[in-house]
Order: structure tokens, then sequence, then C-alpha cells
């Protein structure tokens, strides 16, 4: 079993998204052990993109900072060493394929495994298409989650539930990621319809921004994921107080 994985054994499992080098760099060294501290069980690292095609206009502005901060692939794996030394908690990169296919596929799996990161999610990446870094992965111990939506057809899901590790990156609604009031009614159904399939724990993120709707979700799911509420905070409070007493509320209405 992955840390990955494990981290779903103990409890329903919080997941916390955060843009590296969003404000700053010296932000993201403090405010991942914050999270760790305060429930957070899962760390997902973004590595800025230009064209972040997956998310909403909160993430797609936390990018653009980053990657005017000077913030490269080469400075998440930097970043996610020095964290390494600092956290507990299973660290996942999140980003997209053209930035790691240019940095070399087996480089860069080499090097996450050596700055202590445990998988990664790219959404624009196909799990048809991820054969060869996938290859990387394996020869590096890292795991690939992959994603669902509820769009996915019965093939994609099989595919999906035969390919990902550590566990399955399911997507509340069609569209990309940003804080919404209202998550669609029939979520549950996506989430059962995939449980039928796959063996692996299922997490649920996109839209999620509240307690209630994490208690809600959580269930049906093995899961949540939490991104531009956080990168919200973080904006209007650089103390990291409102960070810090959001998870908490999130850890208490999982448990």
């Amino acid at each position: 079993m992955s840390r990955i994985s494990d981290a779903f054994q103990k409890r329903k499992s919080l997941i916390a998204y955060i843009t590296v080098g969003y404000p700053d760099i010296e932000t993201t060294l403090r405010l991942v052990p914050l999270l760790e501290e305060n429930g957070v069980d899962i760390i997902e690292l973004g590595i800025p993109f230009s064209d972040p095609l997956a998310d909403g206009v909160t993430i797609q502005n936390a990018s653009y900072q980053a990657l005017q901060n000077g913030v490269t692939p080469e400075v998440c794996l930097s970043v996610a060493a020095l964290l390494k030394e600092k956290i507990s908690i299973p660290m996942v990169f999140m980003g997209y394929y053209n930035p790691i296919y240019n940095y070399g596929l087996t480089k860069f799996c080499q090097k996450c495994a050596t700055a202590g990161v445990s998988g990664f999610i790219i959404p624009d990446l196909p799990p048809g298409e991820a054969q060869d870094i996938d290859f990387a992965a394996t020869e590096a111990g890292l795991d690939i989650i992959f994603l669902l939506a509820p769009t996915s057809t019965d093939e994609r899901i099989k595919l999906v539930a035969a390919k990902s590790r550590g566990f399955i990156y399911l997507v509340s609604h069609s569209g990309v990621t940003g804080a919404t009031a209202n998550l669609p009614a029939d979520l549950s159904s996506f989430v059962n319809r995939v449980r039928k399939t796959a063996r692996q724990p299922l997490a649920v993120g996109f839209g999620i921004s509240t307690p209630e709707q994490a208690q809600n979700i959580a269930k049906f799911s093995d899961g949540i994921i939490v991104g531009s509420r956080i990168l919200q905070l973080v904006q209007t409070d650089p103390s990291l107080e409102k960070v810090a007493t959001f998870i908490r509320q999130l850890r208490q209405s999982l448990d």
C-alpha cells in the first residue's frame, strides 16, 4: 500500500490544494505545515502553468502570480524537498503535462521521489496516453492519480480504475475548479457508479468550499479536496489564521 492510499485508512481524508509560490515561496513553506497541524491528510502542491485548462479564476490567478515570481518545476521540487523535513503527510504534485514532459519524464519522476513527493495528478493527460510517464513513475515508486467526471463513460471508468494508484480524483461537476454554493444533486450517484468498478479510495474535488458541503460529500466518498477557497483565504489574510480556522472546521465536519 502506498503512502497516499494509506492516508485513507484512518479516517475520511481531507486533501488540500495550494499553488507553489503563491503568493510567495515563504508563504508556501509556512502554509503546508499549518495545514497538516489543523487536520489535512494529503497536500496537493500545484505546479504553476500558463494555461491551466482545468482551473477556474482563483487558481488561474495564483498560477499567474507564481509564474511571475519565477516558480518553475525545478523550484517546486526544491520546495517539496524543504517541506519533506517539516511534515509527515504525503505530498502530491498537481501539474500539467507540457512542463513535465519538457523537464523529462524519467528525470522528473526520479527527482519527485528524492524530494519526498509520493505521486502526481496531471489533469490534461488522458489515462490511455500515459504509458511513458506511468512506466517512469512506477520505476520511481510514485502513484499516478487519474480523474473522472460525471460525464465519464463506463469504459473510461474501467480504464481509470485499472491505471490509477493512490486514489481516484472525482470531479464533482463538468467545468473548472472554483468555490461554488451549489454542488450537483446527483453527485452521490456518480460516486456510487465509480465505486462499482474501482477498488481505490474515491476523493471528490472541484467546487467544495464549506464544511457543510464537505460533510455531505463525505457520507458517500472517502475524502474531499479543497483548493480555491484556501487560496482565497490566503489572499485575504496573510497571517493564515483564517485558513487554519477553515481547515479545522472542515476536519470537524468529516470526523
